[in-house]
Parts: structure tokens; sequence; C-alpha cells
């Protein structure tokens, strides 16, 4: 028999049991949808949050000031302790897995206006890397730079909405913007950004200066002095090095602020990296148990093919019998019968790959939530629904080709002619 007599005969013995094969198909290419549609579920919902979390701040530290709740040094628990200006220099030093190490000067009762409106928004000062480090995009001018640092130059960048409700549709570059009746020169504006947590307030709704301007003119309040400032942020080398960092800076901060460094209460630190691998970890989770449930799906799938073939084999044992009984050689049945479970699994496989990209791209063209990026199928996902696919289907169709393969015509011939 040719290849394509074969394939002829396949396809007509499929059509003749097509109500049981359609079903077969429907099983695998369900299995197929599962995998790839829980796969990218989990993955949309990872990559959302992890976009929502980047509007805080990439691989971000935020190190407050705390109270001491051991005693070191002979001094007493209970003390406050401020981190001043002289500290950003020995972290720089001394903490080599931190990249940056920048200090942060908030006031929340300054009076902000302009020519054409006022409000009250929150002024906070810091260093260029500020921008970078929160995440603060630029949609006019520009951020303050380290010129501006260096001659503690009155210039504000602002937040999208403190813009809009200052200048209202007006260009605020070039403008100028009344801090507490002290006059700001607007050398930017910040592009609008969802932001779904904050330690101080939403980024759109602030002012933003140069520390140097800031410790100036709106230096700390009481119990705070002329040197200390809110919080330190920090961020380390790299994703692997952020406990390392973390160590370092609680060790330094411990050391020139004479308290215990495993003393935690003294020195809060919000740690961004840690959630964000602490939310991963669980979004994997969630990925692989829908992952496994659809791979269960897809091997009840297979066990149908398998079964189908089964009662295939049974049923045409007469047909077998004759055709062994002229000649036909074990290896042409058992081609035919291998054949015939390959094709009823890739043909259904592939459909259900198919509907299931194209459900993730119909579903991906609808507003979606901000913590959610969509149905994302990847190409592992593919690849491995494929290679599972392959696996039922070289599995569930061997078993019964073997036994078409392996049955005597004699035997074929008396069953059947008894039956």
């Amino acid at each position: 028999m040719s290849f394509r007599d074969l394939i002829q005969d396949v396809f007509r013995t499929l059509w003749a049991h097509r109500v049981r094969t359609l079903l077969t198909m429907f099983g695998i290419a369900w299995g197929v949808v599962s995998i790839v549609l829980m796969v990218a579920a989990g993955e949309g919902l990872r990559v959302g949050q992890a976009k929502q979390a980047e509007t805080l701040g990439r691989d971000l530290m935020i190190v407050f000031h705390g109270r001491t709740s051991l005693q070191a040094g002979g001094t007493r628990a209970g003390r406050l302790v401020h981190w001043v200006d002289s500290d950003i220099p020995h972290l720089q030093e001394e903490a080599p897995d931190c990249q940056y190490a920048i200090p942060e000067l908030e006031q929340n009762t300054v009076r902000s206006h302009t020519a054409f409106n006022a409000a009250a928004f929150t002024v906070t000062g810091s260093t260029p890397e500020f921008a970078e480090i929160r995440s603060l995009g630029v949609s006019e001018g520009r951020f303050y730079d380290q010129d501006d640092i260096n001659e503690a130059r009155r210039v504000a960048f602002l937040g999208s909405d403190a813009k809009k409700q200052l200048f209202a549709g007006r260009s605020a570059v070039g403008e100028f913007v009344y801090l507490n009746d002290i006059p700001f020169t607007v050398v930017g504006v910040m592009s609008s950004k969802k932001q779904d947590s904050s330690y101080d307030g939403w980024d759109v709704n602030k002012i933003f200066v140069p520390f140097s301007a800031m410790r100036r003119d709106f230096p700390d309040k009481p119990p705070g002095t002329p040197y200390t400032f809110d919080q330190l942020l920090v961020v380390p080398r790299s994703v692997e090095t952020h406990e390392a960092c973390k160590g370092e800076v609680r060790s330094v901060l411990a050391r020139l602020h004479n308290y215990d460094p495993h003393d935690k209460e003294a020195c809060p630190i919000w740690d961004t990296i840690q959630e964000a691998q602490a939310f991963r970890t669980m979004t994997d989770g969630m990925k692989y148990f829908l992952g496994a449930v659809g791979i269960v799906t897809l091997f009840l799938g297979g066990l149908g093919v398998m079964n189908v073939m089964l009662v295939a084999v049974r049923e045409r044992t007469r047909e077998i019998g004759v055709r062994k009984a002229i000649g036909a050689p074990a290896n042409s049945i058992l081609r035919q019968f291998f054949l015939e479970a390959l094709i009823v699994a890739l043909i259904s496989g592939g459909t259900g790959l198919i509907i299931a990209f194209g459900l993730c791209a119909l579903v991906d063209m609808l507003p979606m939530p901000d913590f959610f990026a969509g149905l994302l199928p990847t190409w592992q996902t593919g690849t491995l629904a494929l290679a599972i696919l392959g696996t039922i289907a070289i599995l569930s169709a061997l078993y019964p080709a073997r036994r078409a393969a392996a049955i005597d015509p004699i035997e074929a011939l008396r069953h059947e002619a008894g039956g």
C-alpha cells in the first residue's frame, strides 16, 4: 500500500467513526486550550503587577527613620533616629552592593500658586537620580540636573495633575510657580502614570525641586533639624545583591547613629524587591497549578484517543485478519493504526493551539484593569503544549497499533466468524 493510499484509508476510517473521533478530538483540543489560557492568565497577572510595582520605583528600597527598640552602646531603647546629610557619603562609600543611596525631604504644608490658580501639593526634594529611581517620565521640558543641585537653583518639576491644576491647558515650562510665595521656575512636567502604591501620596500630585533648594527654603520640621531628611531611597546594583545591599545599609546606619544593627524598628525598610519576589512566587505557583490542570485534561484526551483506537482494533478484527491473510505485513497494519491515532491527536492539538492563541488575541483587545496585562501566551507555553501533545499522541497511538499488528489472522477470522 502506497503512502497516499494509506492516508486515504486512514481518513475514510476516521470519517466512518466521525462522532467518536470528533468527541475525542474535542477532549484533546480542550486540554491544549486549557493549558495555554491558564498559563497565559497567570503570566498576564504577573506582568501586570510587575508594571504596577514599577510605577513606584524599580528595584527600590525605602529606608524610613524610626525609634530604637534595643539598647546599644549605653543608650536606652525608644530613642528617635533621624537620617542626616552626612550619612549619604558614608553609604555611597561603604555599601558597595548599592547602586544608589539618595535622600528625600518632603513638606506637605507648602502653599502653591501661579498667576492662574492656587493649590496645596506635597513638595519633595532629592537628587537627579530620583527621576530614574522613582520612574518619573518627562512629558515636557526636563527633570532638574546636577547643576541645579550645585547652584541650589529654584527650579521645579511638576506632577502631571499638579500642572493641570496650576496651569490648566497652558504651557507650564518657563513659567513661575510660587511655593510659600518663593518663585520657582518650572523646568519640566511629568508624564501621567497610574500608581497603585505609595509611601507619601501620588507622584502626579507633587512638585519636585532640587535637594539643595529644598534644604534651604523648606528644611525639615521639628523634631528634625536643618540637617535631617525624611527617608533614604536605596537601589541595589542587581536583584541578586539586594539582600547584601540591605544588610550594608543597616550596618552603616547603625554604626553612624549608635544603635544595634539588628534593630529593625530603628531602621524600617520597605523592600519592594522582596514584595515583588513573593508575588512572583505566588503567581508562578498559580500558573503551574493551572497548567497542571490543563495537562491532566490533555492526558485524559490522550486516553480517549487510545480508547477509540482500541475499539477500532476490536471492530476491525476481521479486516485485519483478511489483510494479514493475503500477505499484508505487520508493519503495514502498525503504520496505519499509528497514523490514525497520530492524525487525531495532532489535528485536535493544532486546532486547540489556534483557538487558544486566537482567544488570547481577542481578549487582549478589550480594556484591562491596571493590575492585569491581559492573556499573554508565550512561546514556552506553546512549545510545552506541543511537546506534551506529541508525547501523548505517540503513547496513545503506539499501544493500539501494536495490538492490531500482533493479531493472528486465523484467530481473527475465527473470532469474527463465530461472533
